[in-house]
């Protein structure tokens, strides 16, 4: 395979080519030589640079973390490993067509195989050259916007039910609201995500209905 289109996309010439090829390995082609393991590594070096970059916003640790979750969430980094051109470049069975978890992974993988490679250092660059760190723009607050309907019809106030469906380092959460006996559930990678997926979900349904 050649990877020197790829390392040009990534920015970065690996000494050891092999790192590489193993990081776009997927289970489907190899079951004991594949990604997962650098995936699992490179998650909590993402963790800890998205961490160390956004340390000095001087917020409260519950928004640091909220805040990193996003940074590093399956949405945040399909993306990038879209731009980078990592799915063109993965190994697989010719039967494997489910790719939506190996999309975001990759990167995970591919920032262990820099790591790996060329030290914390050019992992570091790597992840500050490839992420988009500036604030998203505002978010809806769903939440609010359901209180406050509901309030007006003279409802009782939302009542959330938690369900954590993840692993630890992949947090996913489920969110339930019981509203006029129907039941809207959103998920997120947050609690406060899942929230915000659940209440916007209510909320259609009320004005939809003119509830």
């Amino acid at each position: 395979m050649k990877l020197a289109e790829l390392q040009k996309n990534l920015g970065y010439e690996f000494n050891d080519e092999s790192l590489l090829t193993l990081a776009l390995t997927l289970p489907s082609a190899n079951k004991g030589c594949n990604n997962q393991l650098m995936e699992f590594f490179g998650d909590a070096i993402l963790e800890f640079i998205v961490s160390e970059k956004i340390y000095g916003e001087g917020t409260s640790e519950g928004e640091l973390t909220e805040r990193r979750q996003q940074l590093v969430s399956d949405s945040a980094l399909t993306p990038v490993s879209q731009k980078l051109g990592l799915p063109e470049y993965f190994i697989k069975s010719k039967g494997d067509t489910v790719l939506k978890k190996s999309v975001p992974s990759a990167y995970e993988a591919v920032l262990a195989a820099i790591y790996l490679d060329g030290g914390m250092e050019a992992a570091r660059s790597f992840v500050n050259r490839t992420l988009v760190f500036e604030p998203s723009s505002p978010q809806i607050n769903y939440k609010g916007e359901l209180q406050e309907y509901l309030q007006g019809k003279g409802l009782p106030l939302p009542e959330y039910i938690k369900q954590d469906i993840g692993f630890p380092q992949k947090p996913r959460f489920r969110s339930s609201v019981k509203i006029y006996d129907e039941i809207f559930s959103g998920e997120g990678e947050s609690v406060k995500s899942a929230e915000q997926s659940a209440a916007k979900a209510a909320l259609e349904y009320l004005k939809n209905n003119q509830l």
